[in-house]
């Protein structure tokens, strides 16, 4: 019990720390969705690795409800998650969180429908995963690693490296700008490629165009000899 009373303490404990906006524990404890979410989560947890599998489906989804936030039971979290603002949060039941990870809202950390077993990644510790950032499938994300906004990663992460990009592509490790990276912040525009493709062949007909004119013009001139 002074172990569980611990946890919760370390839970709001880590807001306080990360949050500037958090002004006591008291409105952490009564506001934060985040909190809420993880505490239902490790009742849920707690009972699904007891075997009641239902009963922790239901705690599951009733947290889903009220916070916006969908943790599956199975998914194994470690000490001071921080989950900030939350809504949109997806959690897969094979994802493993190591500890001090700061998830922000709109992440999934998923699987992409192809694997059996563990198909969902494992966030080891003092990893950050930017707004809206998906992780799909059964990868690890190295410690100390970050995820831009938006990136969709789909392969394993080294360590102490910053990944941007669909798909997520690694633009920093250790600290050191990785060659070729000088683009990988800007996301894929598939109607701007789609224009450019279309600008290129509207550019190659115009100039078979002219080809035919200047050949026609000069079989006129034959002829006219």
């Amino acid at each position: 019990m002074k172990q569980a009373f611990k946890t919760l303490k370390n839970d709001v404990d880590i807001v306080l720390d990360q949050d500037p906006a958090a002004r006591n524990r008291f409105e952490v404890i009564m506001t934060y969705s985040g909190v809420h979410a993880i505490w239902n989560h490790r009742i849920a947890h707690a009972l699904w690795n007891r075997k009641f599998f239902f009963l922790a489906r239901v705690i599951s989804q009733i947290s889903r409800f009220f916070t916006g936030i969908e943790i599956h039971p199975g998914a194994q979290i470690g000490q001071h998650l921080f989950i900030d603002h939350g809504m949109g949060v997806v959690i897969g039941e094979t994802c493993e969180i190591g500890d001090n990870v700061t998830i922000f809202q709109g992440v999934t950390l998923g699987g992409t429908g192809k694997e059996k077993g563990k198909r969902h990644p494992t966030i080891e510790d003092h990893v950050l995963i930017a707004t809206g950032a998906k992780v799909l499938g059964s990868m690890t994300i190295g410690a100390h690693s970050r995820i831009g906004a938006g990136s969709v990663v789909l392969k394993e992460v080294p360590p102490h490296a910053t990944v941007v990009g669909i798909p997520g592509k690694v633009v920093m490790k250790n600290g050191v700008k990785v060659a070729d990276s000088h683009d990988h912040h800007k996301l894929p525009d598939p109607i701007a490629d789609k224009f450019d493709s279309l600008e290129q062949e509207l550019k190659e007909l115009r100039e078979e165009v002219a080809r035919l004119k200047k050949q026609g013009g000069q079989d006129r001139d034959h002829t006219a000899l």
